[in-house]
Formats: structure tokens, C-alpha cells, sequence
């Protein structure tokens, strides 16, 4: 059974896309989001338009809970997706009105809460030493308190598929607790991920069928078909899917949010994004592989690099007749780009969406647009990636606009001289760098020199002090989040260094990138960028 809508009508709530990045995929090896990572990784999701986003889980993660608080205060407005707190029911023997879990749950503020509980009898009876009967009560016991309290209420049956194969009675007994106490959801965890697709629908069938509720689909991807097992769990009556973005999660990962999405999408026909989102597909999986500080995989269905990649003769033949003879959908629909040749390429339409969200009209001006691909094509061949670099893109954006109109380069509030940077080894063991910075501003030269706790630091710092006489602005500008990748085809001295930076100025935050050999050099250029987007949002508020 697939629900569908009148062709580009939202399905709404009839149908959940519900991203768990934030807790599930961060239990990936080598993840490690900050408060600030989480705070922006949300944005990403909720401008792709998901239905829910859940943040992780409060009251057992210190980090957690300081997202939801910040979230609360008004540091995350979302547009489309509702924030859900992620926690377990309370213990065997409480009270869930006592229980500080569950309370923990309630005062983070989330509209939507999720509970994890145990569906299979193993699990319940070797685990939790308990017996069905007080699981259920569990179960029963803090969905009711939390609905009580205002809250919507999913439930995640852990270990269900597994749990429904032993003993089916015991996992229908879990999920009927729960949708006793006005659970919204009850969703068919494969914890393990052992499932097959076939076997898998047969159990979401059957259980639709025995139960009547309504059925979410949360698959692990041990066997490589986690978004296989999504998509056919939908297919067979499910219609709330959980996922992760780019497949992130513990061991093997999750089922992948962009795949199962562009499935969705473009094969079943059920529009469950806002019109036209899907086209922001493949720039918020780079984004969010940015900032989990992770290599987009290049062979990731749909917007993978190369998901329309081609590079035998046979195919590049056949696609200059018909690009469609071999793709299976126009890489557009996800805002990505065909390519023949293995080299990095950004789509028109891509660079087009975004920059309609700069306000640049670049359909208006298909020479600059051309030019503005080609060089994010050569860039991006070189090591830069704009994906997660906005504030980066826009300033290429708007040269390439302001050339093909033959108007001059817009005035940079600096000009670099020359900069210089030392390292000092002390006596006592401390290394401070010093770092020396002569630009123009205003038609002065300035010279400054400032120490920091590393060479970036004391270059940063170098040219705050001094610019900010001049540039007063500059006071409310922060470097938020620094990272560094090392790119590199061939070991030894072919590498380079990409460095992200993100800055803030309390109310805004924008992210540049720098590339070059020298990791200063690739450094000075990300901050120089970072300084000119905020000064040229300046002008424009000052001249507006």
C-alpha cells in the first residue's frame, strides 16, 4: 500500500519524514557534533523540509541538553520540521511523573517526544529484568504522562522485527501499551539490522493488518539494505520513516535520509517535501557531511558526485543522443549534475536555487551563470567545496554577476600587503604564535601584531586589532568553529589543505572555505572571506 496526494500537494502529516543525525547518526564512529554543529545541522534538515527532527536525547547527554535549551531560548527556528526529544519510559517499579529521565524529556521543551522501549521478550526478561507486564506498564505509564502533558508521542519498538519472530504476542503487547496511552506512532525497530526487504514488508503487513495502527519503519543498514527495507516498510503500509542523513549511525549506519527520500520521491511519486525541496538534496548532503567533517561519499545514490558519473565510451556515446538512456532520472530533480568526464562539476540548477536564496537573479543572466559553473567547476577540481561554504558561494556569485555586467569589483573593506606568522617554543614548555598583518583600509596602511594559541588564532587576532578602529563592525564578529581536512590524491607534498571556517556576529552565522598547500595561507583566505561577506551585508543594510 503506498499513500500518494494530488501531484505536488504535500502529503503533510499523513506522512513523516523523521530525521534522527542528531542522536542515532551521531553514534557514528568519528562523529562528534558541538552544540553549535547540532544547532546548524538541524537548519540544513529543516530548509530541506523534514517533518521531524529529533535533537538528541536530554537529561542523559550534557550537550543535549544544552541544545534543547538553547533551541528553547530561540536559537533554532525551524520552518517546517518540529523538534522531538529522544528518551526512554521509566524505569521498572517508578512512577513516570517522578522519574528524572522522563521529567528531563518534558522540561527540554520539544513539542514531540520518541520513547525507546524493549519489544522483544529476551530483551525485557535478560536486560531489563523485568517481566512483560511491567514493560507494558512502562510503556503505557509515561506515553499517557507525556500526552497529559501536552506532548505528541512516538514509540520506538527496539528490536521489533526480531522480538515479532520469537514471540509475536509480546511485541504486539508493547506496541498496543503504547498506543493505550495515546502514543501518535508506533514504529517497527530492525535494532540489528538483519532484515531483508521481503521478510521485513511481510511482518509490516501483517502487523498493520492485526493492529490497525499507525506504523513507523526504523532500519539499521547490517546488511546493506536499510533503505531498501524503508522503502518497501512504506510500500507495505508504513507511513512514518526514520532516517539519517548521508546513512550515518552505529556500526554499518542507518538507512540513508536522501536516498530514501529521492526514492520516495521519484519513484513512488509521494511528494512528502515541500515543492521543489528535493532539488536541495544534494547540497545538504554535502553541507552536513561538511560538518560532521566527513568525505562525502562520491558513489552515494543521488547525490553522490558520481550518481551520474559516466565514463565508458558506451555510455558517453548513448548520452549525447539521450542523456535519459542512461539515467535513471534527471540528476536535477536532487540538484545534482550528470557528469562524462571524472572531474568535480556543480549543476545549473543548483548554483541557480541557491543563489535565488542570496537574491541573485543568475537565471536573469545565463552568461554570468555559465561563468560562475565553470569556475565553481575548476575550484571545486582543486580542492574547494562551496557546499558547506555559503557565505563563500554568494561572494563568487556576486563577481561573477557584477563581471558580466562590466561593472568594477566591488570595494573590499581591506587589502592585504603582506602577513608574517612565528611559532615560539618557551622555556617552560608554552608554544604561543605570533603573528604580524600590513593591509590597507581606508587608504592607511596598518600594521599590527597579536599572539594567539596557534598560528590561525594569532593571525585572526592580528588583524582584528588592526581593522576594528576602522571598521567598527568587526567587534561583533566571532570565529564560532574552525575545520581542517586534508585533501589529498598522492602522499607527500600533492596534498592540500581545506580549511571551513564559521563565524558569527550573534545573530547571523555564515561559513567560508580557503584552499592552498599551506594550511596559514588556506586559513587567511577562508577568514579574509568571512570578513568581506559580513561587510558587504553591511553596505548593503547601510545603502538599503
Amino acid at each position: 500500500m503506498t499513500r500518494t496526494s494530488p501531484a505536488g500537494t504535500p502529503l503533510g502529516d499523513s506522512f513523516h519524514v523523521y530525521d534522527t543525525t542528531l542522536r542515532d547518526g551521531a553514534q557514528r564512529e568519528g562523529i562528534s557534533y558541538s552544540v553549535a554543529d547540532k544547532l546548524l545541522v538541524a537548519r540544513h534538515l529543516d530548509s530541506l523540509g523534514v517533518g521531524f527532527i529529533e535533537g538528541g536525547w536530554p537529561g542523559a547527554m550534557p550537550k543535549d541538553t544544552e541544545f534543547f535549551a538553547r533551541a528553547a531560548a530561540g536559537e533554532l527556528e525551524l520552518k517546517h520540521a518540529a523538534l522531538v526529544a529522544f528518551g526512554a519510559t521509566r524505569r521498572p517499579g517508578a512512577k513516570a511523573h517522578e522519574d528524572p529521565q522522563v521529567l528531563a524529556l518534558l522540561h527540554s521543551g520539544a513539542p514531540v517526544v520518541t520513547l525507546v522501549a524493549k519489544s522483544d521478550r529476551r530483551h525485557v526478561e535478560r536486560a531489563l529484568r523485568t517481566d512483560i507486564a511491567e514493560n507494558c506498564a512502562m510503556v503505557r505509564d509515561t506515553v499517557r504522562f507525556l500526552v497529559g502533558e501536552g506532548r505528541r508521542v512516538f514509540l520506538d519498538a527496539e528490536h521489533f522485527f526480531d522480538g515479532y519472530a520469537y514471540d509475536p504476542a509480546c511485541a504486539l503487547k508493547v506496541l498496543e501499551s503504547a498506543v493505550d496511552g495515546g502514543a501518535d506512532v508506533v514504529v517497527l525497530c530492525d535494532t540489528n539490522g538483519g532484515q531483508l526487504p521481503t521478510g521485513l514488508a511481510e511482518t509490516v503487513t501483517d502487523v498493520v493488518a492485526r493492529t490497525g495502527f499507525r506504523v513507523g519503519i526504523h532500519c539499521q543498514d547490517d546488511t546493506s539494505c536499510a533503505v531498501a527495507n524503508s522503502v518497501a516498510a512504506v510500500q507495505a503500509g508504513a507511513s512514518h520513516v526514520q532516517c539519517t542523513a548521508n546513512g550515518y549511525g552505529e556500526r554499518a549506519g542507518n538507512a540513508d535520509l536522501f536516498a530514501v527520500v529521492g526514492n520516495l520521491v521519484t519513484k513512488l511519486g509521494m511528494p512528502v517535501l515541500p515543492a521543489d525541496s528535493a532539488a536541495e538534496l544534494t547540497r545538504v548532503s554535502h553541507a552536513l557531511a561538511e560538518i560532521a567533517n566527513i568525505a562525502p561519499d562520491t558513489h552515494q545514490a543521488y547525490v553522490g558526485a558520481s550518481a551520474f558519473a559516466h565514463k565508458a565510451g558506451l555510455h558517453a556515446s548513448a548520452i549525447k543522443v539521450d542523456p535519459e538512456l542512461y539515467n535513471h532520472i534527471d540528476p536535477v530533480t536532487v540538484g545534482n549534475g550528470m557528469r562524462v568526464l571524472v572531474t568535480e562539476m556543480a549543476g545549473r540548477a543548483s548554483l541557480e536555487l541557491k543563489g535565488r536564496e542570496f537574491g541573485i537573479d543568475l537565471a536573469g543572466q545565463p552568461q554570468a551563470l555559465s561563468s560562475a559553473v565553470r569556475k565553481v567547476k575548476e575550484l571545486e577540481a582543486k580542492g574547494w567545496s562551496f557546499e558547506a561554504a555559503d557565505a563563500s558561494l554568494e561572494l563568487l556569485l556576486r563577481r561573477e554577476m557584477r563581471e558580466d555586467a562590466d561593472l568594477p569589483a566591488a570595494e573590499p573593506p581591506f587589502t592585504l600587503e603582506s602577513y608574517r606568522v612565528l611559532l615560539d617554543r618557551r622555556p617552560d614548555g608554552a608554544i604561543v604564535s605570533e603573528a604580524t598583518v600590513k593591509v590597507r583600509v581606508d587608504g592607511e596602511r596598518v600594521i599590527a601584531t597579536a599572539e594567539g594559541n596557534g598560528p590561525v588564532h594569532a593571525l585572526d587576532a592580528a588583524l582584528r586589532k588592526g581593522l576594528l578602529p576602522h571598521l567598527p563592525w568587526l567587534d561583533t564578529v566571532e570565529l564560532a568553529d574552525y575545520k581542517v581536512r586534508i585533501l589529498t590524491e598522492h602522499p607527500g607534498t600533492d596534498a592540500v589543505t581545506r580549511v571551513l571556517v564559521e563565524s558569527t556576529d550573534g545573530d547571523h552565522e555564515w561559513t567560508t572555505v580557503g584552499v592552498h598547500g599551506n594550511i596559514v595561507e588556506a586559513s587567511w583566505l577562508a577568514l579574509c572571506d568571512a570578513l568581506v561577506h559580513k561587510a558587504m551585508h553591511v553596505s548593503q543594510l547601510t545603502t538599503s
